[in-house]
Formats: C-alpha cells, structure tokens, sequence
C-alpha cells in the first residue's frame, strides 16, 4: 500500500482502486493532480497483479480477495481522520460497489469510473459453457484476456508505455473469469443492498472494452438519495488517460469538492 500525500492542509482522503490487469504506477498522472489539488491518496495493487508477489498472476480464489483487500485501503485513509472518497476504475468500480453492497463504510462519495457491470466482448456459449468445468477440474488455467491497450485509451503516449510495461497481465485464469461474470451479476442482484451515498458513474462513450449501456441500466436502477451520471462522448474506456483527462480530473473534483460543501467542509 502506498500513500501520496498534499501540500499543506488536505481536505480529503482518495482511495484509487485500479481495473483488471493494470497497476497502481499506471496512476501517476491522476495520483499527482489529487496531491497537488489538496487531497491525500491512498493505492495498492490488487491481488494477483501488479507489484503483489503472488506467483500465478492474474489469478484469483475469490472475488472477496479483492472486497477484502479494498476495504483495508479505506480502513487505512481513515487514519487521517478526514472525509474519504472511493474512485474505482473498470474493475476497480465493480470491487467498490461489491464492497458498498456488503458492508457499510464511513465514506464521504464514490466515483465509479467506466465501471465494468458488463463486457462488449464475451466468451460464444461454448466457451462460457467451458469455463464452468475448466472452473472445477482446472481453475488456474490461464488464457488471453483478448484486450488490447489500443481498446483502452486514444492517448498513445500510454499505449507506448503499455506496450513495454512487464508489471501489464495479459492472461487471466478461467476462476478469475467466472468470479468476474459473478460479481457483475451480483453487483445488479444487490441493488438495494448498496450503501446510501453519493455517487458520480463517469462513462466513456465509446469504450470498447465496457458496455456502456449495462452500466446505465445499473445506475439507473441503483436506489441512491444522490447519484450523478456523466458520459464523455470520444473517449474510450480508459476516461482519466483520454486526451480530455484534465477535463475529467476537474468534473470528478467538482464532485468531491460539493460533497465537501455539503458536510461542512471548507473548500
């Protein structure tokens, strides 16, 4: 786990939690503009990816590793003790919703950024059908993930870097896929489960990688007081990367800095 720290006197704590395959040195940009916009972050890698130094990477037992693991990020940013903020990305957005409908956190807003609550690109019949006996009689086996970083991100300076980076997983386990396809459908099973709080969904309007009409049936759908949608029409999925980044960066911190004002907060 690591921690960035503000300059001077922090308003608030952001907890980033990364998407499938990727790390948390994919988030420098992001990280420094939170830091230097009077915000501490805290970040980690995932289980099985990234810096962990888990042999079989890009495997998991169980989608709860990630729920577990997410939910000592938090425990961690309230050491501060200032308002805390969670922004998932991708997969990162599916863990903090997962982990919203299971446990009830002191959490001042949520920023789900192209969540994955469904996938353009699924396995034909057979193979799904496959990846339920793979998931019994071998559960580590690994395959292509199928992504590409030219389907996450019109910005080429980071498809230049993704193409070298050696931290990057590009096969999964059939047991990572299947906890996947389960946490999604649990994530629309459990609506009403979700904790009451703020909310921003940041979508990319021609992501490639992320249905971007499940995630608004899900929004649509999820019983919040206060929920924002917001869809960035060119960008695909990987929106804090896009060439309209710092756009994005000032919608998400206009967000965080209301919510700030909402509970007394001196912006």
């Amino acid at each position: 786990m690591w921690k960035w720290e503000a300059e001077g006197e922090a308003k608030a704590v952001i907890v980033i939690v990364h998407g499938a395959m990727e790390h948390h040195g994919r988030y420098g940009w992001l990280i420094e503009m939170w830091r230097l916009s009077g915000f501490h972050v805290i970040m980690a890698d995932l289980p099985g990816q990234g810096m962990t130094t888990r042999a079989n990477r890009g495997h998991i037992d169980s989608f709860d590793e990630y729920i577990i693991e997410v939910k000592d990020w938090v425990q961690a940013a309230y050491r501060y003790e200032l308002p805390v903020f969670l922004l998932g990305h991708s997969m990162g957005g599916l863990i903090s919703i997962r982990l919203l409908q299971e446990e009830r956190l002191n959490i001042a807003g949520v920023i789900l950024s192209s969540p994955c609550l469904g996938l353009i690109h699924t396995p034909s019949k057979f193979l799904d059908v496959m990846s339920h006996v793979l998931n019994v009689v071998y559960p580590s086996l690994r395959i292509n993930s199928g992504l590409t970083v030219q389907m996450a991100t019109r910005n080429d300076d980071v498809r230049e870097a993704d193409s070298n980076d050696t931290l990057y997983v590009t096969k999964v386990s059939v047991r990572w896929y299947r906890e996947l396809a389960g946490a999604i459908k649990e994530a629309f099973v459990n609506l009403e489960k979700m904790q009451d709080i703020p909310m921003l969904v940041m979508q990319g309007g021609d992501d490639k990688i992320v249905n971007k009409a499940t995630v608004k049936e899900w929004f649509n759908n999820v019983p919040l007081s206060e929920k924002r949608f917001k869809e960035w029409p060119k960008c695909y999925h990987e929106i804090f990367n896009e060439p309209e980044r710092e756009e994005v960066f000032e919608y998400a911190k206009d967000f965080v800095n209301s919510q700030l004002k909402a509970i007394g907060y001196i912006v």
